[in-house]
């Protein structure tokens, strides 16, 4: 099944987000159909902050080890598209398509802050993006994200315009993180008629594949969600082992040989 296919409403595919290629192969290895890229879970593996903190380049040297490690299609996590203009996002898709990526999520923050990109800007990239994703020779499945509600710059009244917006511009699918409730990720969901994402993350974690799937969710990531899990048990461990000299949560990890198994 190709990736385009993969996201049908109702029946959400789970995108899972990895940040290197064991975790991208454990994660095919358990199951994943697709697997992400993650611009927060990468900065990590980089030993910087999220937002903003990696170059275009590095981002598709990133991508390009993950997916010569697994079997399945990969997405790209790219930010604002690694630049203003729409030429900028045009080009990280007409890149993206040339290291094999089966697409892209591109969002309307500027360089990874609270700050957006004004209305009619933000359409032109999506614009620019969708045209260069159409003119690629193989399938590419670009989705356009509306972050402003997750970072506080607007409300869901303009995340819907927006979608709505992105989706006559050519997206593939609409992508708007963390809505207030449920409630409103329907609404999200029901404005269009193509694939939305949900990312199951925060409070959203709290809620299950068949939640989403009621709702009409065509996809699900976790963002760095899962990153942020591994560096939670990495912070608490630490902290046990060089603060009170604790080694025993060391004692719960996985197996060496599932993990040599995963790998393959």
């Amino acid at each position: 099944m190709s990736f385009r296919d993969l996201h049908q409403r109702g029946n959400p595919v789970i995108l899972a987000n990895a940040w290197d290629a064991g975790s991208a192969k454990m994660l095919a290895g358990l199951g994943a159909q697709a697997i992400g890229t993650s611009s927060a879970a990468h900065a990590f593996t980089l030993g910087r902050p999220d937002g903003g903190h990696v170059t275009r380049d590095e981002a598709l040297a990133h991508a390009q080890d993950l997916i010569a490690a697994v079997k399945v299609p990969v997405s790209g996590d790219f930010e604002d598209g690694f630049g203003a203009a729409p030429d900028a996002c045009a080009d990280t898709v007409r890149l993206s398509g040339e290291i094999g990526l089966a697409g892209i999520c591109i969002e309307d923050t500027i360089e990874a802050s609270n700050r957006v990109y004004d209305f009619d800007l933000a359409v032109e990239r999506v614009r620019a993006a969708a045209s260069a994703a159409r003119a690629l020779p193989q399938d590419f499945v670009f989705i356009a994200r509306a972050d402003g509600v997750m970072t506080g710059a607007y409300d869901i009244e303009e995340a819907l315009r927006r979608i709505r917006a992105f989706d006559a511009a050519g997206a593939d699918g609409l992508y708007v993180p963390m809505p207030r409730t449920m409630d409103d990720l329907k609404r999200v969901i029901d404005a269009t008629d193509k694939p939305v994402n949900v990312l199951a993350a925060g409070r959203y974690a709290q809620h299950t594949l068949a939640d989403f799937a009621a709702l009409g969710a065509a996809r699900i990531s976790v963002g760095s969600a899962l990153a942020r899990t591994t560096h939670r048990v990495i912070h608490d461990m630490g902290r046990a082992m060089l603060g009170d000299g604790d080694f025993t949560g060391l004692s719960h990890g996985i197996s060496s040989t599932e993990v040599d198994k995963l790998l393959g």
